[in-house]
């Protein structure tokens, strides 16, 4: 290990629609807004005050299409990844400068969809951008002895 470390968690509510972007060879990225909150009493004037920080969210293929297809405005997401900045230049000439958070996993914890009624099926319910290891656990009737 280098001894460094780019990691963030967060758990928010998406503060607008994925917004989609497809490449040439079938490559895809889902853009959106995420929104966490912090309520704190200023110690002051006992006034309850409330901060909500953005941050702008990027998923890649496989899992920006299901964020696509079962997220929507206000959903409350956990997202894992890394920040990322980057840079670019603007059709005026001037460098524009952005940073991101590149998802790496994420879980879905509330959709509109299931606020509905609408149930989203077992299997996507806690869907993620990772895949784990299939199950090798031992049949019951196939004993060690």
């Amino acid at each position: 290990m280098n001894g460094t470390l780019n990691k963030v968690m967060l758990i928010g509510h998406l503060g607008d629609d994925v917004k989609m972007h497809y490449f040439e060879g079938g490559n895809c990225i889902g853009r959106f807004p995420l929104a966490t909150n912090e309520v704190y009493i200023n110690k002051q004037t006992n006034e309850k005050i409330a901060s909500t920080e953005w941050h702008n969210l990027v998923v890649r293929n496989k899992a920006a299409e299901i964020c696509e297809k079962y997220l929507s405005k206000g959903d409350k997401i956990y997202i894992e990844g890394r920040i990322k900045s980057r840079q670019w230049q603007a059709e005026d000439g001037t460098t524009k400068y952005t940073t991101e958070i590149q998802v790496t996993e994420f879980t879905f914890l509330t959709t509109k969809k299931e606020v509905e009624g609408i149930k989203m099926p077992q299997n996507l319910e806690a869907k993620t951008a990772t895949f784990e290891a299939p199950n090798t656990a031992t049949p019951e009737n196939d004993l060690p002895f």
